[in-house]
């Protein structure tokens, strides 16, 4: 009987440590600065700088004959 108990009782002991690591998280550990000291500047991309599309092979997109 006793051997069941481990087995059974994993669950709750693992979701008990997971909701008091938590916890502990929200309360003890000091908070984030609200805000950034400096927030970086984003330049935009020019047309260059874009990505370039992969090419579509027709024989993939091609419809299967028969069907």
């Amino acid at each position: 009987m006793y051997a069941l108990i481990v087995p059974a009782s994993t669950p709750l002991i693992l979701l008990v440590v997971v909701m008091a690591l938590s916890w502990w998280e929200d309360r003890i550990l000091p908070s984030p600065p609200t805000e950034p000291a400096e927030s970086p500047v984003e330049t935009p991309l020019t047309p260059a700088q874009f990505p370039e599309l992969a090419h579509v092979d027709t024989t993939l997109t091609r419809e299967v004959a028969g069907r």
